[in-house]
């Protein structure tokens, strides 16, 4: 327990001087602020800088306050996680590669205590960069397009955060047994390739952690399959208990190749 919070202290400094509990959490909120403010004004933008002619007329949805939040969810879906897979594909191989791991190797710790320290400070910083994105983007929603049920969010975003915690860990446990570039390939494999495949083919299976995301916009819209839902959720969660012990497993198989 003491290795564990001596660690996690340890990676929590580390992410404050490189910056990634500022820079990432402003990303994620530019674009819980920038998705229904754009959309809001999106006519009088294209008026000033799209050189209509003034005889035109172009009709423009109406977009509802659940549209908006979904939305601001799917920009996490995309580019939210190329941020997230960049910003931490190298937080175990890394260490490995520079011979800053020697230093902590060396020392009688418990790679589960190393493994986990590094997991809980990248949750926090990516779940709370997500959480306050989605509160930003639920209360310019509020002000621009309406209301949006209390309960209906928190149900949402929720939902969310298990796949968010779920992509995480697949970021660490591939750092924690491939190098880098493969880190990152596999990372962004699994969360944004699987994800196309499941928009293409997804009618054929209901139960899936890549089904999270759906699952989570459906709270907005009425609720998802309860049966379906809960099976993901669980699903999920096994997977996450399935990458930590695989990460822990990697991280100490593969702590002989540090540099020195």
């Amino acid at each position: 327990m003491r290795d564990l919070l001596v660690l996690f202290q340890k990676e929590w400094r580390e992410n404050t001087r490189n910056f990634k509990i500022l820079w990432i959490p402003l990303i994620f909120i530019f674009f819980g602020i920038t998705e229904p403010v754009t959309n809001y004004y999106l006519p009088q933008i294209l008026e000033a800088v799209g050189n209509i002619p003034k005889d035109a007329m172009f009709p423009f949805p109406e977009f509802t306050p659940a549209q908006i939040l979904m939305s601001t969810m799917g920009q996490y879906q995309f580019i939210g996680m190329l941020v997230i897979v960049l910003a931490f594909m190298g937080t175990i191989s890394r260490e490995r590669k520079d011979g800053t791991g020697t230093l902590i190797y060396v020392r009688p710790i418990s790679f589960l205590s190393y493994f986990l320290s590094k997991w809980k400070v990248v949750g926090i910083i990516v779940l709370g960069s997500v959480w306050l994105g989605l509160l930003t983007s639920w209360y310019y929603t509020e002000l621009l397009f309406g209301n949006v049920a209390a309960a209906d969010f928190f149900a949402f975003a929720g939902t969310y955060s298990v796949w968010i915690v779920f992509v995480v860990t697949v970021i660490l446990a591939a750092s924690a047994w491939l190098p880098t570039g493969g880190a990152a390939g596999v990372s962004l494999g699994l969360v944004l390739g699987v994800q196309i495949i499941d928009s293409l083919l997804g009618t054929y299976w209901t139960v899936s952690p890549w089904k999270l995301s759906t699952y989570a916009t459906q709270w907005l819209t009425g609720s998802p399959d309860v049966t379906h839902f809960w099976l993901s959720i669980v699903v999920t969660i096994l997977a996450v208990i399935a990458l930590l012990a695989f990460g822990v497993w990697m991280s100490k198989r593969n702590a002989s190749k540090t540099k020195v």
